[in-house]
């Protein structure tokens, strides 16, 4: 008797071992806290604004997952992209460097995005020049004038100097693997370069757009909305049928990415973070966690290809951008 009560235990005990192992199949497995979902966000000691709290985000995605989740504290891009390549998190929401630097050299991926006022999850980086302009293609901009909206800004740098080093348009000047050359890069393209600081009056979106207005500079690399963005409000700009952009565009410039890491967490847990995260769209308190969180109108589900593809193809052109970026990421090995 005793004998067969022993097998009996012994079965009972390996049917037990075997569901476990089923379940953390199905949500945990690769190395992963079994039925705990961490996010990595930055966390204040205190929040005036209750709906900023992360914590509602957290509270929101265990109800629709059913699983245990934390919030893993990070202060910086750097922590969240480390804390993703070691599994001491499930998700981390990126801006499109950190992100391009997660996908390509980690492995990380891109499972939902912010999505802007009017929806989309990117805006188009273009080149404007004034009506008047003798320039009509890209390649005739050697030798003009150029506004750019700072230093390693992606519509006013990164994405047209990558595309058109890409497209055979600029020739690299210097050293491909220091970031320095990219300016002696633009310094040897153009005739004179105006690389504004913040503060600068030519700074940023609006500035390079005035810059090129008021004939400092032959061509802005901006937004295709830079007009409907920036002339409706200031009295320096001139009527719309006195700009015209350069075709083709230089891609994408992706919002902020909601990323993981495959090989830290299963499909099956991955697909829960995600149905939880597009659940915030529509659902009753979802606005307030997206507005007063994430701050976004709402979550669109998108791959790193779709949402960093042509982004990446531009940067990978960037002399010296992986070394930069990891240095400001202070990555560790």
């Amino acid at each position: 008797m005793i004998g067969i009560a022993r097998m009996k235990l012994i079965s009972l005990l390996f049917t037990l071992l075997l569901a476990g192992t089923a379940l953390s199949g199905c949500i945990g497995g690769d190395g992963d806290d079994e039925g705990t979902i961490k996010i990595a966000y930055s966390v204040k000691d205190d929040y005036h604004n209750a709906d900023s709290n992360p914590q509602v985000l957290a509270d929101f995605i265990s109800a629709q997952t059913g699983l245990e989740v934390e919030l893993y504290a990070i202060t910086s891009d750097g922590m969240a992209l480390e804390a993703l390549r070691f599994g001491h998190a499930d998700i981390a929401f990126l801006d499109g460097g950190s992100a391009w630097l997660g996908w390509q050299q980690y492995g990380l991926d891109v499972i939902a995005a912010d999505q802007k006022e009017d929806g989309s999850t990117y805006y188009v980086p273009q080149a404007w020049v004034r009506n008047d302009s003798t320039i009509q293609t890209l390649d005739d901009l050697a030798g003009v004038d150029s506004c750019h909206t700072g230093w390693l800004k992606s519509a006013g740098m990164l994405m047209p100097m990558g595309y058109m080093i890409g497209e055979g348009i600029i020739e690299v000047t210097g050293d491909e693997n220091e970031i320095d050359s990219l300016r002696s890069t633009i310094e040897n393209h153009f005739d004179t370069p105006n690389i504004p600081v913040k503060g600068d009056p030519y700074y940023g979106y609006d500035g390079a757009f005035r810059c090129m207005t008021e004939g400092l500079g032959d061509v802005a690399f901006v937004k295709a909305t830079s007009y409907e963005d920036h002339c409706e409000s200031n009295d320096w700009c001139l009527v719309r049928s006195e700009y015209r952009q350069l075709e083709p565009s230089f891609g994408q410039v992706p919002s902020h990415a909601v990323m993981v890491n495959p090989s830290h967490s299963s499909d099956a847990k991955i697909a829960a973070i995600t149905a939880a995260l597009l659940a915030l769209n529509g659902a009753e308190g979802g606005d307030a966690i997206l507005e007063g969180v994430l701050n976004t109108p709402g979550l669109t589900a998108v791959n790193s290809q779709d949402h960093l593809g042509s982004f990446s193809a531009a940067l990978n052109h960037i002399p010296g951008l992986v070394t930069e970026y990891q240095g400001q990421y202070e990555q560790t090995s």
